[in-house]
């Protein structure tokens, strides 16, 4: 049987990632996701009011094209005075007002060009886009809003992905490591598996437990688990033999546990065990029964000590002990 380690620890979000605007003072005009939706990367969220922005951009474009056509008349006259740089028909300060004036228009071009990369930019950032794909954990924004730098919009759960951190004692570590199998049970009672991902390098001084942290599937979002629930789970340490009985040969009498042991002369013995791990319908036996001991299979409600029993045969291969 594996040998269990039992823990506590919230579940919460593996990565949460925090949406927010990157325009400020522009009103939020549509709001396109709630809380609990899966969403994929570069999926639109939210929109943010573009008209002024858009505007703006227009202008720029504008600009730009008066640039163009402002360098493209100082080009002309820079090429006409580098031709009769030679000759005596232009004087030396002219030809240089020539070329300073193309140099000029070259430079507001070029800034005129970059303020239409910062509008377009502007642009896109009225579009709130999600940054991975995953699930959206928090909702803050609403219609009509004022955008600000740093408001926080929405969360994300990065890859809808859940991890439980386990408190474990700080005795109990070194029987950790990572890949290890834990499991959990969900609030509708579903088994959920999940693997050690890493042991915390460090023990809390008042309590003296460390954190383990346990990568969870999927799936355990779809078994009922959410971020932020407290929860009871297993690690799957080693597998060691074990002495087990099924259920039905353990009696339960005066808050103890016995077993009916047979003797000679097909007669019974009251024995008293200690109870370990259960796993299915078998029962762990720690002490006071050897593992070549005969025992009473079934009905042992009805038996006492020192009473007479007959051995019938239950599967091929395997006798049992009845209530003669």
């Amino acid at each position: 049987w594996p040998r269990t380690l039992a823990a506590n620890g919230d579940i919460l979000a593996w990565r949460e990632a925090i949406i927010g605007p990157e325009i400020s003072n522009y009103r939020l005009t549509e709001v396109l996701v709630d809380v609990g939706d899966q969403v994929k990367k570069g999926q639109l969220l939210a929109r943010i009011a573009s008209d002024t922005v858009a505007a703006e951009l227009a202008q720029s474009k504008a600009a730009v094209a008066e640039a163009e056509a402002t360098l493209a008349e100082a080009r002309a006259n820079g090429d006409r005075a580098r031709q009769l740089k030679s000759t005596s028909a232009l004087r030396a300060q002219q030809i240089n007002q020539y070329l300073t004036a193309e140099q000029t228009a070259l430079a507001r071009l070029q800034a005129a060009r970059a303020r239409v990369q910062t509008e377009e930019l502007r642009l896109s950032q009225t579009r709130v886009l999600a940054p991975e794909a995953g699930v959206i954990s928090t909702r803050t924004a609403a219609l009509g809003s004022l955008a600000q730098p740093g408001q926080e919009l929405f969360r994300l759960i990065l890859g809808s992905r859940l991890e439980w951190r386990a408190q474990v004692k700080e005795t109990e570590l070194h029987r950790l490591q990572a890949g290890m199998i834990a499991t959990l049970t969900s609030p509708q009672g579903i088994p959920v598996q999940g693997r050690v991902r890493m042991v915390a390098p460090t023990v809390d001084p008042q309590t003296r437990q460390a954190i383990v942290y346990v990568d969870l599937p999927p799936a355990a979002l779809e078994a009922g688990m959410r971020a932020g629930m407290f929860a009871r789970g297993e690690f799957q340490l080693e597998r060691l033999p074990a002495l087990t009985l099924p259920q039905s040969a353990v009696l339960l009498r005066d808050g103890f546990s016995y077993v009916f042991r047979l003797e000679g002369d097909n007669k019974v013995a009251q024995t008293k065990v200690t109870i370990g791990r259960r796993m299915s319908d078998r029962l762990e036996i720690l002490d006071g029964l050897a593992a070549t001991a005969q025992v009473v299979a079934a009905g042992t409600g009805f038996l006492a000590d020192g009473d007479s029993v007959r051995v019938v045969g239950s599967a091929p291969g395997q006798d049992a002990a009845q209530p003669q």
